[in-house]
C-alpha cells in the first residue's frame, strides 16, 4: 500500500487538510441534525437512519485525516527528524511542514470523534 502513495506532498494545502475535513464533517453533522430535527419528514422520520448517516460521515472524515497523517509522516521522514526544524533550508522547511500537518492530523482526528459522540448518546429529537 506505501507504494501506491505518493513520494512527498510538497504544498501547504496539504496542512490544512485534517482541519477542513473537521471542519466539513462538523458543519454537516450539525446541520444535518438540525434539520433532521426541525423537519424530521425532510430527511425520512427515524433517527437512526441520520444516526447512520453521521456515522458513515464519521468514517469517512477519519479514513480521510489518516490518509493525510500517512503522508505528514512520510513527509516529516517516518519520524527520523527530530524537531525543532529551524535552520533556513528547505529541507528543514519540508521535516516541519511534515511535522506540523501530522500534529494537526492527530487533533482534527480527535475532534471528528467528539463532534460524532453526541450522536452515541442521543437518542432523539427534543420536540
Amino acid at each position: 500500500m506505501w507504494h501506491l502513495l505518493p513520494r512527498q506532498v510538497e504544498s501547504l494545502w496539504t496542512l490544512f487538510t485534517a482541519p477542513v475535513v473537521w471542519a466539513l464533517h462538523f458543519l454537516l453533522c450539525y446541520v444535518g441534525a438540525a434539520i433532521f430535527c426541525e423537519k424530521p419528514h425532510l430527511l425520512g422520520s427515524d433517527f437512526g437512519n441520520l444516526r447512520i448517516a453521521i456515522g458513515l460521515l464519521t468514517v469517512l472524515a477519519l479514513s480521510t485525516i489518516v490518509l493525510a497523517a500517512v503522508l505528514a509522516w512520510r513527509q516529516w521522514g517516518f519520524g527520523t527528524g527530530d524537531p525543532p526544524h529551524d535552520d533556513p533550508t528547505r529541507k528543514d522547511r519540508l521535516l516541519f511542514q511534515g511535522y506540523a500537518t501530522l500534529l494537526l492530523s492527530g487533533l482534527s482526528f480527535i475532534a471528528v470523534i467528539f463532534t460524532a459522540m453526541p450522536t452515541v448518546f442521543i437518542m432523539e429529537c427534543i420536540r
